[in-house]
This record gives C-alpha cells, structure tokens and sequence, in this order.
C-alpha cells in the first residue's frame, strides 16, 4: 500500500473541509478519511471509524495519491450537453419583448417557435425563466386629478394615523346588483366535475347597496335602495349618524360621485359638522377600501348567487353582512402616501420611456 503523505498547504485545506459547518457532509467524510490515511492509520480501522467500507476508504486515497486535493471533489457528473445557445435565447427574449407577429396582437409559443427555428416546450422554458407571459394583459388608469397628491397624503393619512375620538368610514355604493335566476337548475359538483350552470339567464330587477366600511373595527353599516340617488344617499348619512355614538367625530372617505356632493348633501353636512368629506381623487376607487369589501361580497354572494326577486337578492346580501359583523376583519392599509407617490412616478417613468 503506498504511503500516503500530505503537504501542509493540503493538510490546512483538509482539516478545513472536515471541519467547516458548510461544507458537504460528503466531502467532510474524504476529509477525514485522506487525514486518518496520513495519520498512519489502516483501512479497516478508518472505515469503522467513519462507519463506511473498506473499499471506500480504500478509493479515496487511492484517488487522491492519484490526483491529490482535486481527487476529494466531486468529479463533474455525465448530463445531456446544452443545445440551445445565449444567441437563441437572446433572440427570443428580443423577439417577445419588440416585435408582434404579423398575424396576431402577441406571441404563442407555437408561433415563437415557428419565428425561432426552437421547439414549443424550450420557448416556454425561456419564457418561464424570465418571467415573460405574453398571453397576459392587465389593465391600469392614471387619475388626471389636479389635487391627486393632496388627495392621496388626506387619505392614506386617515388610514394610517386615524384621528383621536374619531371614526373613519369608508363610504361607497354598489349599484344596479342584479336579482339573476339561470334558465335551468344548476348541476351540483361531483368528483371531477365541477358545478355547472346555464350561460343565459334571467332578470328579475336590480338593487343598491350604500356600506359604510368602520376601517379600524371592519364593521359594516349598509343600507339597501331600488335607486342610487343624493336623496338615496342622505338617508344613508342620517342611518350613520344615528348609529355612531354622539361624542365622536365621523370621517367619510368617498368617491367624487355626483351624489355625493349636491346642494341637499352640502347642505346636510352644514348642519352635521362633525362629519368631514374626504374624496379619493378621481379615477383612483382602488384608494377606497370599501371596494375591497365589495370585492369580498361579490366573490362570496353575487358571483354565483341565484336569487328569483329582488327581495331574495337584499336578504342574501343582508345576511351576508351581518355574518361579516359577527366576526369583522379589517382590511389593513400599509403603504404609506410616498411610497404610492414614488410607484407611480416610477410608472409613469417606465411609460414615458416605452416610446408609446
């Protein structure tokens, strides 16, 4: 058996892999199998120790007599070689991103595939890899809203540093929710087969939904109206007034709906003055968190609701909102007024850039 005998620099980068936390508990092993060998000790004596056989210690210091520290390391492992080249990938990436096909208004990978000269399933492997899904498309909307920062710093102020002995009420309505009854039963869901239903369907009249969302509480205060009108929304504003406590102040967060500020409404609030009016800036609802509970409602109730009257449909809805109250979850707001103002100037940056 020839004699195995270490250097001190290999010695050093030996006794560093056996005892580094990071390394591989694989290499630490051979680690301590080539110093055990240096030390003098036999093969047998070794493998007890490490608990291995033999033949395993026996092959690592063969392999580093052979190769010395290199022969430790894991040697590179057989693979299918690479067949697709940076120059292919960049052209897909470059193609995605600049150009549109000449008879569609973006990319499949059937079509990239046809552009490219590569196959379907690589296309969609560059494209997950870089994030890239042109099938997709979302929508946005910039407010043109001369006070928009203003607006923005008012609101986002009230949801992040409410006032003392205060409520803050987000207000809103949802209109014109249809009582729909679907032209046949519904098919139930079974085992691998999920609920069907008629695509046509049936009217049978609309209803108004006013809420008031308490957003430190999650609350909801909800009146249900045939119409949507000022007159419609000063009687909600006397059911707020009457169902929060006298002693504290009411900020109503609302939308720039023509209802909201008529000389009836005006004329309300003079009277009323501890209720104060703070209005989204136009064009931006997504600021009015009782959108998001609308959001809620539909998904919950309406989406998939059948209801046969009018009256059906404000039952349901009612239920719906007082199971909410039993155990209210507030919707927490946590961007602050600069953050929202930093991201749109960023985006609108990007757009300014695009050429468009």
């Amino acid at each position: 058996m020839a004699e195995l005998v270490l250097g001190d620099a290999e010695r050093e980068a030996l006794e560093g892999w056996a005892r580094r936390p990071k390394s591989a508990q694989a290499l630490a092993q051979r680690s301590r199998i080539v110093l055990a060998c240096a030390a003098g000790q036999p093969n047998r004596a070794v493998a007890e120790a490490e608990r291995v056989t033999p033949q395993t210690v026996g092959k690592w210091r063969a392999r580093f007599l052979a190769r010395r520290l290199e022969g430790v390391l894991d040697e590179p492992r057989p693979g299918r070689p690479r067949t697709i080249s940076d120059e292919q990938v960049e052209r897909v990436l470059v193609t995605t991103l600049e150009q549109v096909p000449a008879d569609a208004t973006h990319w499949s990978t059937r079509s990239m595939a046809t552009a490219t000269g590569l196959s379907q399933s690589a296309v969609s492997r560059i494209w997950r890899a870089f994030g890239l899904a042109p099938h997709r498309a979302e929508t946005f909307k910039l407010s043109k809203d001369p006070q928009f920062i203003e607006k923005v710093r008012d609101v986002v102020g009230l949801y992040l540093a409410p006032p003392e002995h205060a409520l803050v009420l987000c207000v809103d309505e949802k209109s014109q929710i249809q009582a729909i009854d679907r032209s046949a039963p519904i098919l139930p869901m079974l085992p691998g087969v999920p609920e069907r239903r008629t695509h046509d369907y049936v009217r049978h009249g609309t209803s108004s939904l006013f809420a008031a969302l308490d957003v430190a509480s999650g609350k909801v205060i909800h009146s249900l109206h045939a119409r949507h009108r000022a007159i419609e929304f000063k009687k909600f504003l006397i059911q707020i007034d009457r169902q929060v406590p006298a002693e504290l102040d009411v900020h109503v967060i609302a939308d720039n709906y023509a209802t909201h500020k008529t000389a009836a409404i005006q004329k309300w609030l003079l009277a009323h003055p501890r209720f104060a009016m703070h209005f989204v800036p136009t064009g931006a609802s997504w600021l009015n968190l009782a959108e998001r509970l609308f959001s809620e409602l539909t998904t919950k109730l309406l989406q998939r609701g059948v209801h046969r009257s009018v009256a059906e449909l404000n039952a349901d809805i009612t239920a719906w909102l007082e199971h909410w109250n039993e155990d209210p979850r507030p919707f927490v707001w946590t961007k602050t007024a600069d953050e929202i103002l930093e991201s749109l100037a960023a985006y609108c940056q990007r757009i300014n850039d695009s050429g468009h």
